[in-house]
């Protein structure tokens, strides 16, 4: 389904990403993980085309995502749940995720979707004529997550979605992951929490200064000693 080759991006003289190379197949849920300033949200940023690389490529389905614009990328059946949340605070909740589906013109399908949402977070459909920005840190998740939801998309790229949260909300958050995965959602998650992410996911990148330094299954990653001591704190 996605599939990054060869990937280099850089910030002016800094090489963020040094021949970063991925793969998220139908249904899967791949976890990215790795420090802070390791390059992690630099590439789902590539992906969605937020960021240009400078060689290398990135297709979806066999059709190369740097050749469409940001803004229209989501048409092909992408969505990024951003860092940071980034929900719109002076709109309802029922507001924020109709403007997730700015791309539908049918009504009856945006309607649809939303009663999706809801059914996947029953708590926005008990807040969505409350302000978004009134909402705890948990529940503005659970919106961004819905909103990225809602043109169906093929796969969504998540970027630290337990930020900020207590470990009480960061366990519910991942319950809700681990439910979207079992739906069919193909998921590739960005997450410092490597602990949790490997629990949830099938297969697994460690990213180290801009490279790709282990891949393979989620659970043997879990099981490997480097991996413990660097990201687990065993």
């Amino acid at each position: 389904m996605l599939e990054i080759k060869d990937l280099n991006v850089f910030y002016g003289a800094i090489h963020a990403l040094k021949g970063v190379s991925l793969t998220v197949g139908d249904g899967e849920l791949v976890s990215l993980i790795g420090a802070n300033g390791a390059g992690k949200t630099t590439t789902l940023h590539t992906i969605s085309g937020l960021l240009t690389a400078a060689s290398g490529s990135v297709t979806l389905d066999g059709k190369d995502l740097q050749k469409v614009p940001a803004n229209t990328i989501i048409g092909l059946g992408l969505a990024h749940v951003p860092e940071g949340r980034h929900v719109f605070a002076r709109m309802t909740v029922e507001e924020n995720l109709r403007m997730g589906a700015y791309i539908i013109k049918d009504q009856k399908k945006i309607t649809e979707s939303l009663e999706k949402v809801y059914g996947h977070f029953p708590r926005l459909k008990e807040r969505r004529r409350q302000l978004a920005g009134t909402l705890s840190g948990g529940e503005q998740q659970m919106l961004a997550t819905g909103r990225a939801l809602m043109t169906d998309p093929k796969i969504v790229l998540m970027d630290e979605p337990s930020m900020g949260l207590s470990p009480l909300l960061v366990k519910e958050i991942f319950s809700i992951i681990e439910e979207l995965h079992k739906s069919g959602i193909t998921i590739l998650l960005v997450e410092q929490n490597a602990k949790m992410a490997l629990a949830v996911s099938d297969r697994a990148y460690v990213l180290e200064t801009g490279t790709i330094s282990m891949e393979g299954r989620a659970a043997d990653l879990a099981a490997d000693d480097r991996v413990r001591k660097a990201y687990l704190g065993a």
